[in-house]
């Protein structure tokens, strides 16, 4: 009776032990490790059997047994004190990351909506097309005439210079620049009032423009353009220099125009002065292009600068033949989506006239995304025709970002949606990855090798990080922080702050893509939305932005978010950007400068007086549908 009770006792002793144990453990927050001694049968105890537990609580030191049951029980305690931290912060980091979140999603309740079909216009709101149509084509062929003179025209080889009726605007300045900066206005004004129409007037019915309006509409307002001189950016001269030094035999990842060409090269002579001595900082593809070009025109300017129009003519259209494709997917209104990011006057302004090679990465990477996204929309196993649609498209991006290397991007998006398609989990990922790296490896070899530029493209990635752009979000902090030092007489630390902000910037931007990626990965956002938050995060947060680099997020938002909390924003970016650039892409003076903005406010004033009844600037209903409101699809949200 005694042994039972003395039994008893060293049970309670040992329970007292498992529960201090526990409660240690559940003010880690590891409620788990709790109820993981107690489920210890107790015929052999926790760590050593009832007898173990009896020497520990006995104190009988002097036993061989008993500093080993302390050091085991001291490790153990300790092991779990540091296992709650690291489960706290691997929990955080799912959490941080997207693993673990709600089945919603923030980004896509507050930017995505399924858009309704629409009518077309009535007869009233088609005359009053017609009108916005000619107002805009108006614009354009006053910002044409204005390049003539006020257009950044190359140094030498001036087709302009010195004939009698092309060269006025030039010997004109002031005259000149007012009528390039009122054309330009102009059509962005246009291109607001055709929103009104494209993003769908509401009576009785919603109405749109047809897609066969909005094409020739787009058409209209670029052909002055297209056989105007370049304006607002002096780049396509570097790319003129570039294909020269590769065509020429030399390495343009290695030596700048002055290196290369010389510095009294006619080509030379017309690259900004901040890229005289710099490296291509562009991909193989884009320098290969260049190359192909110099060895047709030789270094005449005027045919180069028409062929590198070409090229990107053809990106611009390859965005008009993608972006409806894709906004269909999405369940949003085409004609919403060409508007926005086909239509914009960033894309009339800086792909068509100052001849980017965002257009080329743009419409390549759009048309793979459209090719890859039809692939995946196949039911059943990938081969056949959804094969082929699935490399073409992968092909295609990888090529876009031979151009620029960030159109990347839209590959780690395709991979997620890969990994879906193919069940989801972890070994998914990794076939995906798999197919998706050997087919892009295979096409970068290809084009850094049969170009015969090889590599050197990857040394000068970070060429464009000497530019202070003002446009920056960690640029422009280390910049004012900079300055602020400067002012308080703590000396001038801008470069030091630069290298702290942008890094951290960049942080910020791959924890935002990383979510975003686990988010389509788990089928909570569509692929063409997530790579559009994703370049507006690169975009905001890059540590160099150009006003065209707005268009790498809002070209493919525009075919996925269709709610004001995107369309508003971006809008009014895009009007205000469009218009604050000189034509020329340098600087003008001052004097000059105030005087051509005087004449524009004035002008387009009046204009606006005087066409106020003809174009809706207002908001009103148009016309007396008796029709029902036509139904949106149906279906969950994208």
């Amino acid at each position: 009776m005694r042994d039972d009770q003395l039994l008893r006792e060293r049970e309670q002793r040992f329970d007292g032990v498992i529960q201090s144990m526990a409660t240690v453990a559940t003010s880690d927050g590891r409620k788990q490790c709790e109820q993981a001694p107690q489920s210890v049968p107790r015929s052999t105890g926790y760590a050593g059997g009832i007898g173990y537990a009896d020497r520990v609580m006995s104190g009988e030191h002097g036993e061989p047994g008993v500093e080993r049951s302390r050091s085991t029980t001291s490790g153990t305690l300790t092991r779990l004190r540091r296992t709650s931290p690291i489960s706290t912060a691997v929990s955080l980091g799912r959490r941080i990351i997207g693993l673990d979140v709600a089945p919603d999603h923030t980004v896509g309740e507050t930017l995505h909506i399924n858009e309704p079909e629409a009518a077309e216009l009535n007869p009233q709101e088609t005359a009053q097309l017609r009108r916005v149509r000619l107002l805009g084509a108006t614009g354009s062929v006053m910002m044409a005439i204005g390049a003539l003179g006020l257009g950044a025209q190359p140094t030498l080889q001036n087709p302009t210079y010195g004939k009698a009726i092309l060269g006025l605007p030039a010997r004109v300045h002031n005259s000149g620049l007012a009528t390039t900066m009122v054309g330009t206005v102009i059509v962005m004004l246009a291109w607001l009032l055709l929103g009104r129409f494209a993003l769908g007037l509401q009576s009785n019915r919603i109405r749109r423009i047809s897609r066969s309006q909005l094409d020739r509409t787009l058409l209209l307002w670029i052909i002055p353009l297209s056989v105007a001189p370049p304006m607002f950016s002096q780049d396509v001269y570097s790319y003129l220099a570039q294909g020269e030094i590769a065509a020429s035999g030399l390495d343009p990842y290695d030596v700048g125009p002055v290196q290369g060409l010389g510095q009294d090269h006619i080509l030379t002579r017309s690259v900004p002065n901040i890229w005289q001595n710099s490296p291509a900082p562009y991909g193989p593809l884009s320098i290969w292009l260049g190359k192909g070009i110099a060895e047709i025109v030789g270094d005449n300017m005027l045919a180069g600068v028409l062929l590198h129009r070409m090229l990107a003519l053809l990106g611009v259209a390859c965005i008009v033949w993608a972006l409806p494709r894709l906004a269909q997917r999405c369940r949003v209104s085409p004609v919403a989506a060409l508007w926005l990011g086909a239509v914009n006057p960033l894309v009339i302004f800086h792909l068509v006239s100052g001849v980017h090679n965002e257009a080329m990465m743009l419409g390549l990477m759009l048309v793979g995304l459209e090719y890859c996204l039809a692939a995946l929309s196949n039911i059943g196993p990938m081969r056949g025709h959804a094969l082929v649609l699935l490399l073409s498209g992968t092909t295609l991006i990888a090529l876009s970002a031979m151009v620029k290397i960030p159109s990347m991007l839209a590959l780690a998006f395709v991979w997620m949606a890969l990994s879906r398609k193919w069940g989801g989990d972890w070994r998914a990922v990794l076939r995906a990855a798999l197919f998706l790296g050997c087919v892009t490896g295979a096409v970068m070899l290809a084009v850094c090798l049969g170009s015969g530029l090889g590599f050197g493209w990857i040394d000068t990635l970070t060429m464009a990080n000497s530019v202070r752009s003002w446009m920056s979000l960690p640029t422009a902090l280390g910049v004012a922080t900079g300055f602020g030092g400067v002012l308080l007489g703590l000396g001038d630390h801008t470069t030091a702050l630069l290298s702290i902000t942008r890094p951290i910037a960049a942080i910020a931007a791959a924890l935002v893509v990383v979510r975003l990626m686990v988010a389509t990965w788990r089928g909570r956002l569509h692929p063409v939305g997530a790579l559009g938050v994703a370049f507006g995060a690169v975009v905001l947060l890059f540590p160099v932005v150009q006003p065209w680099y707005l268009l790498w997020g809002i070209v493919p938002l525009a075919a996925w978010a269709s709610r004001p909390a995107f369309r508003v924003p971006a809008t009014i970016a895009s009007a205000a950007i469009s218009v604050m650039l000189m034509p020329s892409g340098s600087e003008i003076p001052p004097f000059v400068l105030i005087y051509a903005a005087c004449i524009t406010v004035l002008t387009c004033t009046l204009m606006i007086l005087a066409t106020r009844k003809s174009l809706p600037w207002r908001l009103h209903q148009l016309g007396a549908d008796t029709a029902p409101t036509a139904a949106g699809p149906s279906g969950p949200r994208s």
